[in-house]
């Protein structure tokens, strides 16, 4: 049998490309590099962030453990004076654990930060960067989620104490689900129905103190806790939070678009939206954690795949590497070129939050709903697909990869709900596909990014590749997605013109249209990340060599797309039976292609062996030591003979009946 070390030594001999310089342009050039590296390596020289046996912990063990994991790196953030959220994230994603302070700065900061006013900034923000306090967000209810319009708590004013009182008026009113809420946090910026003199204002916002500084406990009023186990996040406290009668002091609402005065006079935000930044920032930060997870795994299923030999094709000869089975490229070809276009579609979302957010604090609204739009679904579809591709992964990995020691298990049920928090993902579609029918209603409110739904598509109109070699040209594979998200947006307006054509109202015209609503978002989703791997490959400099490559994962994202919808593409005629054909020779072909390269491609992400914490896909690719030595630290096997054994086996073994 061939060396595994020696297996991934060749493939990485064969590869084309210079990897150092691909993982630059995944970083975005040298110097983002060379801090990624140094910022990795504070977290790898402390024995405390060690994972080594992390999944033989209990659920209590592990929160304890990441508890401790967190103060250190609070110290390590203060020593070094890190303050960029990037690069606060490349500190977790060496963790590898959903430290239970993560809401306390993707949500508790930013929050106060954008809703609160300059003296509100001034006494929270100081005390949340020096963690005197720790905070969460609570928002999501026992018996509503993502419709919020829908919850129940209540924060009524009292103008003579100048106070505001919180409650949780049922048992669904109860605050479930926030992270880092049941334990840990100190403070919440809690979500409530803001009631005046009897008469309700909506949802606001509202600072208040959990438990007590001094020794954690409880404040009065306040009934707090952890929600217990679920399929992941084993390190993250979700929580519970009831309130009867909570008094904070007025200046305790965030009120930088929305003010209560001491008499009780409110004054009503410019835009209801304004108070949803946060969480568009919450949403771009799951894109990239798509693109992040996605990557993870394809670097551990394709390294074990080319490690990996099964079924003797001749006999007598070495067993092929299962990388080499069509069938296997077929699984992890296109996850990972859906984890490089994650990765493109992150960055493009990132920048845009950052530059539609300057122009909001300035006073520039116009920006809002573009960017509500666009995050919304491209969060639903990059959760969506990855966290199928990881389940993909993890299959294709055969037996070992049911073992936690795969690592592939920790990252699926870690990125599960994904799909779920931060807004349902059908519900993220849904208002995606609002938002796409008023841009193809109102042409005047449409965005640049959007224009393309402003194009009639010509009656009769076809694909113009010709050929097999035709589908190599991104204008062509562009223009596939354009014509189905274009058809798709006009059939779903008018699915939507036709059932209230019948006679029903808005509301269940809507209800009934929904499916065809999903489908216009995907279709719009998937034209847009496709329209973004080309122009962005497009515009890099770089190696003729790694463009080429990248070129060639982008046609594969796309052709797989098109292969996976052929029902879309085929139905009103633009693309033939024969071009469709084409398109599954091109798959093939492109695997070819790509083959020496890909564990150059998955190398470049340049994830640490800590950060993978998987025994099948360790850059060294000594999978069957890791397995075994892994296997004998099990605290099953501290000793020979269970205790189990004298408890209950041996009165069986040794009964004479």
């Amino acid at each position: 049998m061939a060396s595994p070390s020696s297996d991934l030594d060749r493939e990485r001999r064969k590869c084309t490309f210079n990897v150092a310089e691909l993982t630059d342009i995944v970083n975005g050039g040298r110097k983002k590099t060379e801090r990624r590296r140094y910022l990795e390596s504070l977290v790898m020289k402390e024995p405390i962030f060690s994972n080594e046996d992390y999944y033989f912990l209990s659920r209590e063990e592990k929160y304890s453990d990441a508890v401790k994991k967190a103060v250190k790196l609070v110290e390590v953030l203060k020593e070094h004076n890190i303050e960029n959220p990037q690069e606060y994230q490349i500190l977790l994603g060496v963790i590898n654990e959903n430290l239970p302070i993560a809401l306390h700065n993707s949500m508790f900061k930013p929050t106060i930060r954008d809703q609160g006013t300059d003296e509100q900034r001034k006494k929270w923000l100081p005390l949340a960067n020096d963690y005197k306090i720790i905070g969460t967000y609570a928002q999501t209810e026992m018996g509503h989620g993502t419709f919020i319009r829908g919850l129940e708590t209540t924060s009524t004013y009292d103008p003579k104490r100048e106070e505001f009182v919180l409650n949780t008026p049922t048992l669904t009113a109860t605050k479930w689900w926030p992270g880092c809420l049941g334990k840990t946090s100190t403070h919440a910026v809690v979500m409530a129905q803001l009631y005046i003199k009897n008469q309700c204002y909506g949802l606001h916002s509202f600072i208040i103190q959990l438990r007590s500084l001094k020794d954690h406990s409880p404040m009065p009023g306040v009934t707090v806790g952890d929600i217990g186990n679920k399929v992941g996040y084993d390190t993250n406290d979700n929580g519970f939070l009831a309130m009867d009668n909570v008094r904070i002091p007025r200046e305790n609402m965030l009120m930088r678009h929305a003010q209560v005065y001491p008499d009780g006079t409110y004054r009503k935000p410019a835009n209801p939206r304004l108070a949803y930044g946060a969480m568009v920032l919450v949403r771009a930060t799951i894109v990239a954690g798509s693109a992040t997870n996605l990557s993870k795994a394809a670097t551990i299923a394709i390294r074990y795949s080319c490690v990996r030999r099964q079924t003797e094709a001749k006999p007598g000869e070495l067993e092929p590497q299962i990388i080499d089975y069509v069938t296997q490229q077929h699984k992890l070809v296109p996850q990972l070129a859906t984890a490089y276009a994650f990765a493109w579609i992150a960055r493009y979302m990132m920048s845009t939050y950052h530059a539609l957010h300057a122009d909001i604090e300035s006073g520039h609204l116009g920006a809002l709903q573009e960017l509500h739009g666009i995050s919304s679904g491209l969060k639903a579809f990059t959760a969506e697909m990855s966290v199928s591709g990881i389940e993909v992964c993890r299959r294709a990995c055969g037996g070992h990869g049911f073992s936690a020691a795969s690592g592939l298990v920790s990252i699926y049920k870690d990125w599960l709900p994904s799909c779920t928090y931060e807004g349902e993902n059908t519900v993220l579609y849904l208002q995606t596909a609002r938002f796409l029918l008023k841009c193809f209603r109102q042409p005047s409110v449409t965005p640049s990014s959007m224009s393309y739904i402003l194009i009639k598509p010509l009656p009769g109109a076809r694909w113009g590749v010709k050929s097999p070699e035709d589908l190599m040209k991104p204008i062509l594979l562009v223009e596939a997605f354009e014509h189905r998200a274009q058809r798709t947006i006009k059939s779903a307006a008018q699915f939507l013109e036709s059932q209230i054509s019948q006679g029903l109202d808005t509301s269940e015209a809507m209800n009934r249209s929904g499916i065809e609503f999903v489908r216009c978002a995907k279709a719009h989703c998937y034209y847009f990340v496709t329209r973004n791997f080309f122009q962005s490959t497009a515009l890099l400099k770089c190696s003729k060599e790694i463009k080429e490559s990248l070129l060639t994962l982008g046609v594969v994202f796309a052709l797989n797309g098109i292969a996976d919808n052929s029902g879309e593409f085929l139905e009103d005629g633009f693309v033939t039976g024969t071009q469709m054909e084409f398109v599954r020779e091109r798959i093939q072909y492109c695997y070819k292609q790509l083959r020496p390269n890909l564990v150059g491609l998955v190398d470049a992400f340049a994830f640490a062996d800590q950060s993978l914490n998987s025994a099948l896909g360790a850059y060294d690719g000594d999978v069957y030591n890791r397995l075994y030595n892994w296997a004998k630290r099990a605290p099953l096997n501290k000793t020979d003979v269970h205790s189990s054994y004298h408890k209950y086996l041996k009165p069986i073994l040794k009964s004479k009946i």
